[in-house]
């Protein structure tokens, strides 16, 4: 079953800096507590509303201006209902064709539209997935009047079903989807248009066993989401299949972080190749370059020689300094009993006058 962290994973298809809106549908068939259709409206990463067959009225999780109430609900009933007849129509098929047996299958569609940095409206994406099996993605691209198919749907299209698609989305899909994402893009801007830098920080583990060193280079606490995070050996990045995370996770208030490793063998560390990352964010003016200084590791030994000498320089000093201050204490507090011994006045002798 498709789910939100899919929904965010799919937006990294939209260009860097462009904005998006997408609506994820569900279509369930058999007995469950769920509602047969819903479906969630998500501004970028920030969900702004929710349909469903309960009620067929959209519900807004965001602010939203009141003199569009009607507008809205019109619109999303012309959308949702048709997503949910055509999904209806296309479970009959789908079963058919991979011989289903009766019981509980989840049919989900996720589709949206692109608004561009220059305010110019983008493509439409389009995914179809049944019971967690990806079956169909396409692009419409307006400007060229062409749909782009990644994957094919298992029942071939005809011309006549490709004509209406094509109809459909340039005549009714996009232009409410463009003119709603105007709309909460303005009405929300302080969230989805803010942007925070990310933060880095380089790790190193040994790893036991002699297996060698593992770096890390971390990107955490940026906003938008849209990063670039390159691992380099020599100048030349690492292949995609020597590198462990890259995936993009959200932290708890509301940015997201991003980690990549990379396992340096004993072998590798002695050969002395240069290991860097790159990073690149639309809040940062230049490409930020880090690079990781793996010529302190010792493979013998899981402290470094260098840290040793200089944390025991660094404790003599602390020694000798604290001798000297406690030696000058000392003659300072000698010195001033000196003093008062020497000058205190001595008891005076008082007459009384006759």
């Amino acid at each position: 079953m498709l789910k939100l962290a899919y929904l965010l994973s799919c937006l990294t298809v939209v260009n860097a800096g462009s904005h998006s809106l997408m609506a994820l549908a569900t279509y369930i068939v058999g007995q469950t507590p769920f509602p047969e259709f819903s479906a969630v409206v998500m501004l970028d990463d920030m969900q702004i509303g929710y349909y469903d067959s309960t009620t067929w009225k959209p519900v807004y999780r965001t602010n939203n201006d009141s003199k569009y109430y009607n507008e809205e609900q019109k619109d999303a009933g012309v959308v949702f209902q048709d997503m949910y007849y055509g999904m209806k129509t296309r479970d009959l098929y789908v079963k058919k064709h991979l011989n289903l047996t009766d019981g509980v299958h989840v049919h989900q569609t996720l589709a949206g539209c692109e608004l561009l940095n220059d305010d110019k409206p983008g493509p439409l994406h389009f995914w179809d997935a049944f019971d967690g099996q990806c079956l169909e993605e396409y692009t419409i691209y307006l400007e060229q009047n062409d749909i782009h198919v990644k994957k094919p749907w298992i029942i071939s299209w005809d011309q006549v079903k490709r004509l209406r698609v094509q109809f459909l989305y340039e005549n009714v899909y996009h232009p409410i989807c463009i003119k709603v994402l105007r709309r909460y893009l303005h009405l929300e801007k302080n969230n989805v248009m803010r942007k925070v830098k990310p933060r880095v920080r380089l790790m190193r583990k040994k790893l036991p066993d002699s297996q060698g060193l593992q770096i890390s280079c971390l990107a955490t606490g940026f906003y938008p989401r849209h990063i670039n995070l390159t691992l380099f050996r020599d100048d030349q990045p690492v292949d995609d299949d020597q590198i462990t995370g890259g995936q993009i996770l959200p932290n708890g208030d509301r940015t997201y972080q991003m980690r990549k490793s990379l396992v340096i063998s004993d072998e590798e560390l002695r050969e002395g190749h240069k290991y860097n990352c790159t990073m690149k964010h639309l809040n940062l003016d230049n490409k930020l370059n880090i690079i990781f200084d793996t010529d302190k590791y010792d493979p013998g030994g899981s402290v470094i020689l260098s840290v040793v000498i200089s944390v025991l320089v660094l404790m003599c000093v602390a020694v000798l300094i604290t001798a000297l201050i406690w030696r000058k204490r000392r003659a300072a507090g000698r010195g001033s009993e000196t003093s008062q011994n020497k000058y205190s006045p001595t008891p005076s002798t008082t007459q009384d006058e006759n």
